[in-house]
Parts: C-alpha cells; sequence; structure tokens
C-alpha cells in the first residue's frame, strides 16, 4: 500500500461527520422556518432598528411577543454559523486535499456570511414588518436566493462527505452542465417567485377566495398581488426539468441507485403541488405557509443531492 493510499484512508469522513453535516442541514432548515413565522407575524421589527444587538441590549427587560420571536431568531441564525464553522473545520481535517465536501463547506461559510449581512440590511434598512418598500421586495428575493443556495451547500456537503468514489474534482466528470446548470436557475426561481407572492399575501391579506382572485387582476393592486400568478406559472415549467432529470436518473446505470431518491421527489413535487392549492384555498394561514415551505426546502435538498448524483460521476463511469 502506498503512502498516498495510507494517506487517504486515514482520511476518510466519520459517520459522526456525515450524521453532523445531515444535522447542520436540518437545523439551518429548522432556522428558515422560524425566519418565515418572523415574516408572517410581522416580527421583524421586534428589535427595532438594531443589529446584531436587540433593541440596543442583549437581555431584554419585559420583551413583547414580537421580540421574543424577532430575538429567538436572531439567536438560531447566530449558531447556524457556529455549526457551519464547527462543519468546515471538521470536513478540512477528515478529508483529503481536492475533497468536493471541502469546497461545498467553503461555500456554506461564505453564504451564511452573506446571509446575515442581507438579514442585517434588512433590519437596518426597515424593510421588516408591515414595511412596503418598494426596495422590500428585492432585497427579499435576494435574501431568499442566498438561502437557497446555502440550503444547497450544506445538502451538497453531507452527499460528498458520504462518497466512497468520486469525490475529488480529478475523480469526477460533469454530465450536462447547462441543461442542470438552466433546470436549477428555474426551480430557485420558482423559491423567489414564492416568498413574493408569499409577502404579498401578508402585507395585502384577503378574506376570502374570491377577494384573493379579485387581488390579482384588479388594476389598483399592488404589483405583489398582480404577479402571484408568476409562482405557479413558473412552477409548472420548472416540471419539464424536474422530469428530465428524473428520466436520466431512472434510465442511467452508474455507481449510485438512484430509483429511490427519484420517487423521494416526485412524492415531494406532488406534495408540494397539493400544499400550494391548499395554500390559496386557506388563504396562506401562518402554519400553512410554514408546512408549504417545509416542503419546499425538502424538495430542494433532495433535488441538489439528486443533481450532483447525476451531473459530477465518478470519472472512470465515462
Amino acid at each position: 500500500m502506498t503512502i498516498a493510499a495510507i494517506r487517504i484512508s486515514d482520511r476518510m469522513p466519520s459517520a459522526a461527520l456525515r450524521r453532523f453535516a445531515w444535522g447542520v442541514l436540518a437545523y439551518f432548515i429548522a432556522t428558515i422556518l422560524w425566519g418565515t413565522i418572523v415574516r408572517a407575524t410581522g416580527s421583524g421589527a421586534g428589535c427595532g432598528d438594531h443589529w446584531p444587538l436587540c433593541n440596543g441590549t442583549v437581555i431584554q427587560q419585559s420583551p413583547t411577543l414580537q421580540t421574543i420571536i424577532e430575538f429567538t431568531h436572531r439567536i438560531t441564525a447566530g449558531l447556524d454559523l457556529i455549526f457551519i464553522v464547527g462543519l468546515l473545520i471538521w470536513t478540512w481535517r477528515r478529508t483529503v486535499q481536492g475533497h468536493l465536501a471541502r469546497w461545498a463547506a467553503g461555500s456554506a461559510l461564505f453564504l451564511t456570511v452573506t446571509e446575515a449581512i442581507l438579514g442585517a440590511l434588512l433590519v437596518k434598512l426597515g424593510l421588516t414588518a408591515g414595511s412596503r418598500s418598494p426596495l422590500r421586495p428585492p432585497f427579499e428575493a435576494l435574501h431568499l436566493s442566498n438561502t437557497l443556495l446555502l440550503v444547497a451547500t450544506l445538502a451538497a456537503t453531507a452527499h460528498f462527505l458520504g462518497r466512497r468514489i468520486g469525490y475529488r474534482w480529478r475523480d469526477v466528470h460533469i454530465t450536462a452542465p447547462v441543461g442542470t446548470t438552466i433546470g436549477m436557475l428555474s426551480i430557485m426561481i420558482v423559491g423567489v417567485t414564492g416568498s413574493l407572492a408569499a409577502l404579498g399575501d401578508t402585507l395585502f391579506p384577503a378574506t376570502s377566495l374570491s377577494e384573493s382572485l379579485k387581488q390579482d387582476f384588479a388594476e389598483k393592486s399592488n404589483w405583489l398581488l398582480r404577479w402571484r400568478w408568476t409562482h405557479p406559472t413558473i412552477a409548472i415549467l420548472a416540471s419539464i426539468f424536474l422530469i428530465w432529470l428524473l428520466i436520466r436518473a431512472v434510465r442511467r446505470s452508474g455507481p449510485w441507485d438512484n430509483r429511490g431518491l427519484s420517487a423521494l421527489v416526485v412524492g415531494l413535487l406532488v406534495l408540494q403541488y397539493v400544499l400550494g392549492a391548499l395554500d390559496v384555498y386557506l388563504l396562506a394561514p401562518i402554519w400553512m405557509q410554514v408546512v408549504h415551505l417545509l416542503g419546499a426546502d425538502l424538495l430542494w435538498s433532495a433535488l441538489v443531492v439528486l443533481t450532483m448524483r447525476m451531473t459530477l460521476l465518478p470519472a472512470h463511469t465515462r
């Protein structure tokens, strides 16, 4: 056995590290869901325009419910940073040079920092609670895009740590990069349009389904309401990419059996359509928004892993 082989075998990710990586992803998704509660309850201004302190202090005296909700979100987000730093260090120590998990974990740390910066800007610029500033939608869209990328890098980190072949850049070859990139971007756009639709529901709530439908077509309605149709429309178009990917996953014979993961993606996709319809019918109550977003995050995570399996293949499978 060569020295290089010994070094590689000695620096393979442990089961504990792999479980920790999946745990960090699960925790971050929980943080996202709590952030939805912050937005839906109008608690984004619960700490005033102070950041990272809450109302200028660390210890809150007689806090309101909105302050508790917002401050709890900040604490959980701070723990995210600690967990991801720990994930990066642990990954770096337990993997060899060029390991794909190193790149994914490093990207996750960078996106965590940008996530904090965007969150701080939303607070400092007053783009929270009931703010109807024209700056809020683009900032919210940018924030969610960063969040989706962060979820993707965490899911990719956990996936790469579990690989036993094709885990270094020099050991993989890339397939269908253009189609995959376009498809994943289309899925991200679905998420962004969904967040803007949810923002419109929060800022301009309807009392009935008929009133909600009238808002979509009324000339005097805010553009967030008149553009809600883009979310289901783009979601249907993005399904074309999902169908293409799933067909490739089922037909391709490679180092991984993708049938189980493909079935999970299909199930989550169907569930999302059902939850989306219920969200509209029930006029987007908070609990429904949280459940719908949870389904979206699970679908996105599963889709990222399936895409990594289909796109970054071990070099010997050419």
